[in-house]
């Protein structure tokens, strides 16, 4: 493995951002076999990475989008704003079939689900530092030809993720009361964002919004 990872820049900072402590030590634990000059560096929210990018040149940030059950996918619109060359990493629970291509466009250079294997941390990370991406073949073949940052659209990308969430638990048959109890929110939260599907996907019921997106996801 180590023969495969191409010359990185001496003394790499990398920012690991997880609301969970064994998460990050996991992550650093493998980067550090891989990448024995890094300079790790963590944070367990979106505030304190915020903190770490205004004080340090960071290389790569290592991302979870969801922190304290919450989800804020400006955020990497957010952390580039304070420093635009870095690069990020999503290492994510969700699925990349429904989530990958929404967060790289909205400014991720790669995606990673948490249960990947190793070899392909390293080799994400990698490609991220030398290619500047890491898209896997699924996610290129959605991306146009012409660039690798301009996605393929469809009517279901202009749901926000959290629509975008709630119209798959309404497919698979859950009420407005256990998305509710599900996501920690109220009822009308989720008739707030029930209506806005229907609305943005001119669907009137789950039949229909279900028929729409087996026509829709690619």
């Amino acid at each position: 493995m180590n023969s495969n990872i191409e010359h990185v820049k001496e003394n790499l900072n990398i920012l690991l951002v997880d609301d969970h402590f064994i998460v990050r030590k996991g992550i650093e634990l493998i980067i550090n076999s891989f990448f024995p000059k890094a300079i790790i560096h963590n944070a367990e929210n979106y505030s304190e990475a915020s903190v770490v990018l205004s004080t340090i040149n960071i290389d790569l940030v290592v991302l979870d989008i969801i922190i304290n059950g919450m989800e804020n996918i400006k955020v990497m619109k957010e952390l580039k704003n304070i420093q635009s060359t870095t690069k990020i990493l999503i290492f994510s629970c969700h699925e990349e079939e429904n989530y990958g291509l929404r967060y790289i466009k909205n400014g991720a250079d790669g995606y990673l689900h948490k249960y990947c294997s190793e070899e392909k941390i390293v080799k994400a990370i990698n490609e991220v530092l030398n290619a500047g991406y890491f898209y896997s073949e699924d996610i290129k073949n959605k991306l146009d030809n012409n660039s690798k940052r301009k996605p393929i659209l469809s009517p279901i990308d202009s749901l926000s993720n959290r629509e975008f969430e709630i119209a798959k638990m309404l497919i698979a048959g859950s009420g407005n009361l256990e998305i509710a109890n599900k996501l920690n929110i109220q009822m009308s939260t989720v008739s707030t964002y029930k209506n806005r599907v229907f609305e943005k996907l001119d669907v009137g019921n789950i039949i229909a919004l279900s028929d729409f997106f087996k026509e829709n996801i690619n």
